[in-house]
Formats: C-alpha cells, structure tokens, sequence
C-alpha cells in the first residue's frame, strides 16, 4: 500500500562531499542497529512512514524540510548498504533521473544472484511508479524512484515528484502489504499542501471509472472510433479541467487499439499495459463521463528533530566533531553487537530510557 505522501519545498544545489561520506557512515551503523532490532520487515516498514524517514534525513545531518531530503538519504542508503547486502539480506535498486530507468536491471542482478522473484519485484516498482505519474495525477512528474528489498522479496518504495508551477516536490511512500494498486491504495497521505484540482482514479468514488474505462476499451474498434468522435466534437462543461483539449483524438484513436487488443479485464491491468499513461487516462476518464455518466474523483488525496544540525545551516550547523563521535560509538556497539554482545545494546535502550 502507499503509506504516506509528504511535500518539501523544492531546493537546488547537492549536499557536500564531506556531509555525504558522513551520512554514508552514520547510515551503515544506524541500518545494521535497526535490522538487527527489528528485522529486515521492520526496517522497510520504518522506511515507509513518511516521517520516520523524514526524521532519519535530519538524524543524518540533511535539512529537514529540503526535497533534496529524499534523493541525498536515499542516496548515501544505497552507497552504505553496497558493503551490508549479502549480511543483512537487504539491496537498493534505483535513483535520482535517468539512474531510476535503472531499476529493473538493477532489481534482475540482484535477483539472478539471490534467486528472488524478479518479476514480481518489477512490477510492483512498475506500477507504484505507475499510479503516482499517471492514476494520480496531481502536478506532480517523477524524477526519482527508489526500492528497497529483501531476500523474502519484502519492498519498500520511495518516489518523489516536481511540480514546476508552486516549486514544491511531493515523495510517495509504498510498503509491500498490498491487495491492489488501483483502489485506495494508501494507508495514509500527510502533505502541507493540497492542489486544488485532482484527478485521482484511485479513489473510491472513481470506481465507476475505472469499471467502464475497462469496459470502453474492450469495446469492438468500430465502437470505439465512432465514441471517439462524439468526443471530438463535444462542448464540455465549464467545471472540468478534462476537454478535447488534453489530447490528441488521432493519436489517441492508435492507442485504444492498441490497448483493445490487449483485451485487460481489470482497472490495474489497463494502467499497467505499456503506452497507457496520464493524456489516455484522462481521455477515458471523460469518455466515461460522456458516455457512462460517470463522474471521478478531482480532490487531493493529500492530509499532511534535529540531532546534528542542517547542510543550510539550519537550525544550526553541522557539528563535525559530534557527528564525528556518533559514528565511532556506533561502530563499536555495531562492533560488538556482531561479536554476541547484543546485551550491550539492550544496556544502550534502557540507558536512553533514563535520559
């Protein structure tokens, strides 16, 4: 399920070398300590929760409310967890721009040498992605995609978007515990801002839609075109952002039929058939308006800690020497809780209850 959605005001410029290394550092101790807690499953789920990650971000050092957040922890997890794989049974598979494109390979190396199940993984990376771009379609375009896994093909997926026009970006949390990614898939949406027109096919009262856009498209191709038509020469009501406008009737012809033959018999196997994407969503979402009479949902779905300072500088600099220390006591109770003194680490709890 998605399990939040939180949006950052949009920053420019990369964290520094020097904080990076750190981050890797302190994000090799701070994941061996947590999978050792609380298994691989736990750690994935933490990693979900929008504010538990946004809180990891600022434990690192990163600003709390930059979107470079996302992309920079994501980042330096995945530089921390190439040395950690094989013995916490724990990979990362994508990234920021066209190093995303590379999930799938990356999801395949893994697989071949773990004997994991692939394909399933790809799809689920597929089809989050899927519904934040296009079921979803709330301003916001994917820039970075990440996921992260397990030997027991347990997935978390961290994914965030931009919106040129209000320059803020918007990260989308994903957990493996899913039924189906077309309806309601979210546990949870916590976002500051709330666009004001929305077009979510995954809610509840877009059902409907869904039901005849899968319909409309198994349709035979002469019925097909001669709706296309009708919509062609429409006049649609002032109160939609949905007109004949948005797409191309020609181009959009094409690909119906394409996805005709394809004959899917559900709303999530429609979504997931290459070529379908926001401008053929939007298209069958008022060919079931016109046609059906049906009427999908245009509201946001979105509701909406420092420990060593900020890259910014904000609330106060990073503090070099203490986040320095934090990674050598780390590492000597990582170190010792390797060699069997994990009573060492539950002395560390009961002393952090007393503080």
């Amino acid at each position: 399920m998605r399990t939040g959605v939180a949006n950052l005001p949009l920053h420019g410029g990369r964290a520094p070398r020097w904080l990076f290394d750190k981050m890797v550092e302190l994000s090799k101790q701070l994941v061996y300590l947590l999978v050792l807690e609380y298994s691989t499953d736990g750690f994935l789920e933490r990693l979900s929760d929008p504010f538990w990650f946004q809180s990891f971000g600022c434990l690192l050092g990163f600003d709390w409310h930059s979107s470079g957040l996302t992309t920079t922890v994501c980042g330096a997890l995945k530089v921390a967890l190439r040395d950690m794989s094989n013995e916490l049974g724990l990979f990362v598979a994508g990234g920021k721009g066209k190093v995303a494109l590379n999930t799938p390979q990356e999801i395949d190396t893994v697989s071949d040498r773990f004997s994991l199940d692939g394909d399933r993984l790809k799809y689920a990376s597929r089809m989050a992605a899927k519904v934040d771009n296009a079921a979803v379609q709330d301003g916001y375009r994917l820039y970075h995609h990440v996921m992260f896994f397990s030997r027991d093909n347990k997935w978390c997926i961290i994914q965030q978007g931009l919106n040129e026009k209000n320059s803020f970006a918007r990260r989308y949390h994903w957990l493996w515990d899913i039924e189906g990614f077309t309806l309601k898939p979210h546990r949870a949406i916590c976002s500051p801002t709330r666009e004001r027109l929305v077009l979510d096919l995954t809610a509840q009262e877009s059902l409907s839609t869904q039901n005849h856009s899968v319909e409309f498209v198994n349709m035979p191709p002469n019925s097909i075109e001669s709706e296309l038509e009708r919509i062609a020469c429409l006049n649609m009501p002032r109160r939609h952002y949905i007109t004949k406008m948005d797409f191309d009737v020609k181009r959009l012809k094409k690909t119906l039929l394409k996805v005709s033959s394809s004959s899917p018999d559900t709303f999530e196997g429609l979504l997931g058939i290459k070529g379908v994407g926001e401008k053929t969503l939007r298209a069958l979402s008022l060919i079931s308006e016109v046609v059906y009479g049906d009427k999908p949902s245009f509201k946001d779905p979105a509701r909406f800690s420092f420990a060593h300072g900020g890259k910014d500088g904000h609330p106060y600099p990073v503090d070099l020497r203490t986040y320095s220390e934090s990674i050598e006591t780390l590492k000597s109770i990582v170190s010792k809780a390797r060699i069997g003194h994990y009573d060492k680490l539950r002395a560390l709890k009961r002393l952090n209850r007393l503080i």
